[in-house]
This record gives C-alpha cells, structure tokens and sequence, in this order.
C-alpha cells in the first residue's frame, strides 16, 4: 500500500514527525562523523589531510542518502540495497583513506569505526549492529596496531560508543518506523470503512430490487405468453409490471436518499474530533434546537467541504464552527486561522464554488471571506417549509 507521510490532516502530523526524526538522525550523523575529522586538524601531512577528507566526505554523502530511505516511507527495496552496498563500500575503502590521518596523535579510524557501527540502523536491521561491531574491532585493532594508537582505547571507542550510537539511532529508526504503521493503518481502517460502507449499501440495494425484479420478470413472461390467448389478462400482467416496475424506483430512491442523508449532529461531531486528532483547536457551537432535515442536510454537505478544507489545504492552528438559527433562515459560520497571504488566490473556491450553486437552488447561499489569515465560510439555508 503506498502511503505518503506528506498528506495533510491527520498525516500532518506524521510530516512533522519525519521532520524530527530527520533532524535528530542527522544530528547523530554529524557528530559521528566530527570526532574523526578532528584529525584531519591534527595531522601534518596534506596529502594524509586530502585523502582522508576523501574518505569521510565518501561515508557522509552514503550516510546522507541512507538517512533520506530511512525516513522516506515506500522507498524501493533496490535503493536500500544499493545504500547497504556503499555503506560496505566506503566503510572499506576509509581503512586506507583515514587509518593514517594523525597516526599516534589521535584515534581517527577509531571514531570513524564507532560512526560505522552507530549508522548500521539507517542501512540494516537492528541485529546486524553485532556483526558490524565484530568485524569492526579487529580492524580498529589492526589499525591502533599499525599506528601505534593505544589498542585498549580504540576498541573502546569503535565499540562502545559505536554501540551506543547504534543503540540511539536504532531507537528512533525503531520509533519512526512505529509511526509509518500507524499512519498506514489509519489509512486501511478508513478504506476498510468505506467498503463496508459499500458493500452494506449494495446489500440494501440487492435486496429490495431482487424481489421486485424477480416478481416483474415473472409477470412480463405471463403476459407475453397470455398476449396470443388473453389479451385482456396479458395487459393486466403487464400493467402490474408496471406497477411494480414504478414501485421498485420509488423505493429506490428513499433507499438512496436516505443513504445520502447525513445527520448534522453527527457530522459536527465527527469534523471536530478529525481537527482536533490533526492538532487543531477546534470550538463547536451548537444550535439551539432541532434544525429542519433538509436544512441540515444542506449545511452536513457545506461542513464537510469546509472541514475537507481546514485539513487539506491550509495550516490551521484553530478552528470555530458555528451554527444558529433565526427566524425562518439557519446560518452554519466555519472560521479558522489558516488561510493564505492577503490578496492570494483563494485555493477553497473550487469545492465551495459546487456547494454555492448546490445552496442557491435550495434558495440558500454561501459566502467565503479571508482577511489577516482567516478564513470564514458562511452558509444560510431556509427553514421554513
């Protein structure tokens, strides 16, 4: 199932998780990698100097393409094998590049060696971490040996805190992933909803035109074998098909606008638990009373879209959602504060535009205003019968 953390609604709140867990992942990355360059500044050689900044800039833009697969849902599964790949790349080809930078002076492949096993969550499962960090020590080992670093304090370094890094960023790749699966679960118990929703009207609909059908159907082959005998009885058979055939539509529609129908109470309930599990401050004022059906129905349809809108196209911080009554008119009034700059395009008209005509043959009318960030729809429907 494709799933796309960048949807507004309840999804929003997933960007802004994936937003954080970019940045603490990045932040882990680079001060990974920071230990290890501090050797550069303490090595003397320029030519040590150049090819071991090769080397780490060759681990960081890996580790950079490894952190974006990690925080990007659905990425294809040829694009995390070819980040494991590099990641077994350069992690080979730092031990010649970076091993000799600031030899004696400082334990440059050490820290790096740490980065390596710390980064194994953005590219592998978490349980390669211990495989990573086995094969890591002996060549930190190898390396203190060759450049006469302390032994005791590189395998420290490339284990322990390596240990510790991946511990870190296993977590929050852990974390991150739980979130993905919520999101996407989300996502299925709506679809799972709406096709049971379906499939519930579908049986309603099979139902009550199966007998029908099947009774008209007997009563047309009647009448075509009366037609050559009884003419009489062949035109009241096909009369009752007819009735029956009359019937059947009539009853089809009550099913279908009863199933269109929403109830108003119902619908702004649900709108505002949707704004409020978007993080959006969302206050309801409730009309006095019992609105008329049809009026209800009318403002259930302009609340949809409003709320549609609220969660889709703006970056609402709160929301007021207003009804009332007067005299023979009721007003619903849908403000929040996330409409775009002064003097933009309006990006709500399009849905709204429908709901304005929808509203203007039922003898009602809709207007929209945006002023200093705020966007205010305001429909009125006639109650009067």
């Amino acid at each position: 199932m494709a799933f796309d953390p960048t949807v507004s609604g309840p999804d929003r709140r997933l960007r802004r998780a994936r937003a954080g867990a970019t940045a603490s992942l990045a932040t882990g990355v680079a001060s990974g990698l920071f230990l290890p360059a501090v050797g550069l500044t303490r090595e003397p050689s320029g030519l040590r100097v150049a090819l071991g900044a090769v080397g780490l800039a060759a681990v960081a833009v890996v580790l950079a393409v490894a952190l974006y697969a990690t925080v990007t849902p659905d990425v294809a599964d040829r694009v995390r094998r070819r980040c494991r790949v590099a990641f077994a790349g350069v992690a080979v080809l730092s031990v010649p590049l970076v091993a000799p930078v600031a030899a004696g002076a400082w334990p440059t492949w050490a820290w790096l060696g740490a980065a390596v096993v710390g980064a194994v969550p953005l590219v592998a499962r978490l349980r390669m971490v211990v495989p990573v960090a086995a094969v890591t020590l002996p060549v930190a080992a190898a390396v203190a040996t060759a450049t006469g670093t302390p032994m005791g304090r590189s395998l420290v370094i490339s284990g322990g805190v390596g240990l510790g890094i991946a511990a870190v960023n296993g977590f929050q790749v852990w974390f991150w992933e739980l979130l993905v699966q919520a999101g996407r679960g989300q996502v299925a118990q709506a679809s799972l909803a709406a096709a049971q929703e379906r499939l519930r009207f579908a049986g309603d609909v099979h139902d009550l035109l199966g007998h029908h059908l099947t009774v008209i159907a007997l009563k047309a082959e009647l009448a075509a074998r009366l037609a050559a005998t009884d003419a009489e009885r062949a035109g009241r058979e096909a009369a009752e098909a007819q009735r029956l055939a009359a019937t059947a539509l009539t009853e089809l529609r009550r099913t279908v606008h009863g199933y269109r129908r929403v109830d108003l109470a119902e619908q702004v309930a649900a709108v505002g638990q949707v704004l409020r599990s978007s993080g959006v401050r969302c206050t309801v004022v409730p009309p006095a009373g019992e609105l008329p059906a049809e009026a209800a129905a009318q403002l259930a349809a302009v609340l949809r879209e409003a709320g549609t809108n609220v969660l889709r196209h703006s970056r609402a911080g709160w929301c007021r959602i207003e009804i009332d009554q007067e005299a023979d008119v009721a007003r619903m009034t849908v403000t929040n504060d996330g409409a775009g700059a002064a003097g933009a395009p309006d990006r709500h008209s399009h849905g709204l535009r429908g709901l304005a005509e929808r509203l203007a043959a039922a003898g009602g009318e809709l207007r929209t205003h945006q002023e200093d960030g705020v966007f205010t729809v305001e429909a009125t429907v006639p109650t009067a019968s």
